[in-house]
């Protein structure tokens, strides 16, 4: 059984990390996965109320006050998504509301803060003798909870953890009489982790932005009246009735009246939505004109907004190569540096005894060691990525699948449904013999009507909507791949491919040059009486994005199933590079298998059934919105709006969140082994250790969430 757990005072993302490791080792237990900005982690396994005690032990040990409880359990004043300290989130009994807490701490920093200023002009202009009181004071004002949470950890055995580094480094530098310097770094300390909390707070409101979309209650016809329910309650074939400004609930079709609606906080389009009678709604959207009454096509809880909220959250929880790395990389890191750091005091005191020098230099090494600015910003710089393409109306369904984007050189397109609209329209007639283009339309159409082919069904919505009658054949059938036969009115009638038409011996007169669409030849006995033209029309921003792409320096692939001379009229009037047509769906993977061995990892994009295998096999695939629920689910990445430049918008925001994860790494990893370097020499004193912790920390933090800036196109 897998189920979603609240992580109640959780604070560091090094210590979740802890946290999530430890819960896997347990019996019972399959699968753990921490999903820290939105504090909570999905478990699967039988989960008893005895393990649970035992997880809430484990989690307790390893960060004190940490509490892990299900989503029926935890009510309003149970949540406290505090962004709280790093590794010292306190457990209030009775749970203290929020508020309380923050401002507690604020009024306890604020007044160390004014202490420690008093505390420096008494030492350094008044030359006061007991100002080391201020400083204690100052100290005991501002580190108050770093103090306490090191004490919580000492108790349960915890000593790896940046609480009890700080609290060793700060009290060994009252010791030996750096009264400011020790204020100093628990002060930047904790302005540090302001930065983070802030960082996390922005990051992680991106995405609940987008849980808050959901409709709490509808207006649903019952016994014939409208009345309000929980939108839960919405069953499919429920009508709605859909105010102005009232956001849907559900999918659903229009089933009377006309509007507009405000799509944007779904698929990122700004401009407003005209729908009609018989369009598909999707849940999520603004009614901005006149009130109208819908059919619901799925639950609420199926429907697309709820789809979108879960995808997202799956997201975020999905940890991507490189943070994997640096969850290793910790777990080494901290104690090798805790080691170095005493055989640095003992060895230097020994062989120079210039103890206080060596001992300084340890200490110094205590401030910068703890990896936990690292841990988070990488995981900070996916979910600021995540956050900013849901905003595009972009689905990740994961961290990987945003880092494999990163690393893609070859977008390769299919062609309907994702090039062009899918929609096929009549873009040419024409007549033979002593036929009018209302007749040949009626007798095609007459005959087409059996046919749930995309050209039959165009041609017969063309004539519904031409006014033109259609009379029923006195018999018909399908003939698979060529077309159709009818008796109607007597006459032997023939609607097909020249294919058929060759079949049946029925010469084909001259006529005009097609480049592009299906052609239907009609037949009146034996004879062929004109031709009608099908075409699927190119969406609106597929060359720009094409050239947009190639601009990145990408190739670019069509993949079709279409013939030659349409895929090549397709592909070559808006610029792709590579075009192969014709092909089944295993060989759409064959080929998409041959091109990856030939230029690394490949994003396919698709809308089909038949594109399923291709989206699955493709290191990154991205499904239109517009397509099957099967491509939805084999996809990684889901485009909302379904135009092309939607695989642009989630390029440039893969490279940037790729850049940053990477300029974080070495960054920190740079500045952390210089300043160990001269810590080991003796050169670095203690304000340039806090630079390279919490200094490092801000800063990283400042540029994983540059991502949520990304600009609109």
């Amino acid at each position: 059984m897998e189920k979603n757990y609240n992580i109640l005072n959780l604070g560091c993302a090094h210590c979740g990390g802890k946290i999530e490791e430890a819960i896997r080792k347990l019996d019972g237990i399959e699968e753990a996965v921490l999903n820290f900005p939105l504090r909570k982690i999905k478990i699967k396994g039988e989960i008893t109320d005895a393990l649970l005690e035992e997880i809430n032990r484990i989690a307790d040990k390893i960060e004190a006050g940490v509490i892990i409880t299900s989503d029926e359990h935890t009510n309003n004043e149970h949540e406290h998504e505090h962004s709280h300290d790093h590794c010292h989130c306190e457990h209030h009994h009775g749970y203290k509301s929020e508020k309380k807490v923050i401002n507690k701490d604020i009024t306890l920093f604020i007044t160390g803060i004014v202490i420690f200023i008093i505390a420096i002009i008494s030492e350094n202009i008044l030359h006061f003798r007991f100002a080391v009181f201020l400083f204690i004071a100052a100290y005991l004002l501002i580190g108050f909870n770093v103090l306490k949470a090191t004490v919580k950890n000492i108790l349960k055995g915890n000593f790896f953890e940046e609480n009890f580094l700080m609290t060793i480094a700060t009290i060994g530098a009252f010791i030996l009489g750096e009264y400011s310097e020790a204020v100093g770094v628990v002060l930047f300390f904790k302005i540090g982790e302001l930065f983070e909390n802030y960082a996390v707070a922005k990051s992680r409101k991106a995405i609940t932005d987008v849980a808050a979309l959901k409709v709490e209650e509808a207006t649903v016809l019952r016994d014939d009246r409208y009345v309000r329910i929980n939108s839960d309650e919405i069953k499919i074939g429920d009508i709605l009735l859909i105010k102005t400004g009232e956001r849907i609930a559900a999918d659903g079709v229009m089933l009377e009246g006309d509007s507009r609606l405000d799509t944007s906080a779904v698929n990122g389009e700004p401009v407003p939505l005209t729908i009609r009678k018989g369009d598909k709604l999707m849940s999520g959207c603004i009614n901005l004109a006149d009130t109208f009454s819908m059919k619901a096509t799925a639950a609420a809880s199926e429907s697309m907004i709820s789809r979108i909220t879960q995808a997202v959250e799956e997201a975020t929880s999905q940890k991507p190569n490189i943070d994997r790395f640096i969850t290793r990389f910790s777990k080494i890191y901290t104690p090798v540096v805790i080691i170095i750091a005493v055989l640095t005091a003992l060895l230097g005191s020994i062989f120079t005894g210039n103890s206080q020098k060596w001992i300084y230099s340890a200490l110094t090494f205590l401030v910068i060691s703890c990896p936990c600015a690292l841990v988070l910003s990488v995981p900070l710089a996916y979910f600021s990525g995540i956050g900013a393409a849901s905003k595009k109306g972009i689905l990740f369904k994961g961290g990987n699948s945003l880092e494999a984007l990163g690393k893609v050189r070859t977008v390769i397109f299919d062609k309907t449904g994702t090039l062009t609209s899918g929609i096929f329209t009549i873009t040419d007639i024409q007549v033979c013999d002593t036929y009018n283009e209302n007749e040949l339309l009626r007798i095609c159409g007459s005959c087409e009507q059996i046919s749930t082919h995309p050209v039959a069904e165009s041609i017969t919505s063309y004539c519904k909507n031409s006014g033109i009658e259609l009379s029923q054949p006195q018999s018909s059938g399908e003939l698979a791949g060529k077309g159709v036969y009818a008796i109607l009115g007597n006459k032997s009638v023939l609607c097909g491919n020249e294919k058929l038409m060759s079949e049946k011996n029925i010469s084909i007169p001259h006529m005009s040059e097609i480049t592009l669409g299906s052609v239907a030849y009609v037949s009146v006995d034996n004879k062929i009486i004109g031709r009608i033209v099908v075409s699927d029309s190119i969406k609106r921003t597929s060359e720009l994005a094409v050239s947009q792409l190639k601009q990145m320096g990408l190739h670019i692939v069509m993949l079709t199933g279409d013939k030659a001379d349409n895929a090549d009229a397709v592909g070559n009037s808006i610029g792709i590079d590579e075009i192969i047509s014709g092909l089944m769906p295993d060989e759409k993977l064959a080929e998409l298998n041959r091109i990856r061995e030939k230029s690394g990892a490949v994003m396919f994009i698709g809308d089909g059934i038949n594109d399923a295998p291709v989206l699955a096999g493709a290191d990154v695939g991205g499904a239109m919105q517009s397509g099957s629920d099967i491509a939805l689910e084999a996809a990684d990445a889901v485009f909302m709006n379904s135009e092309p430049t939607a695989v642009v918008s989630a390029k440039k925001i893969a490279d940037k969140t790729l850049r940053i994860s990477y300029q974080n790494i070495i960054f920190a990893l740079g500045i952390k082994a210089l300043v160990l370097i001269l810590g080991i020499l003796g050169y670095a004193n203690m304000w340039l250790a806090v630079f390279a912790d919490s200094g490092v920390a801000m800063l990283l933090i400042l540029n994983s969430i540059r991502t949520l800036k990304f600009k609109k196109e």
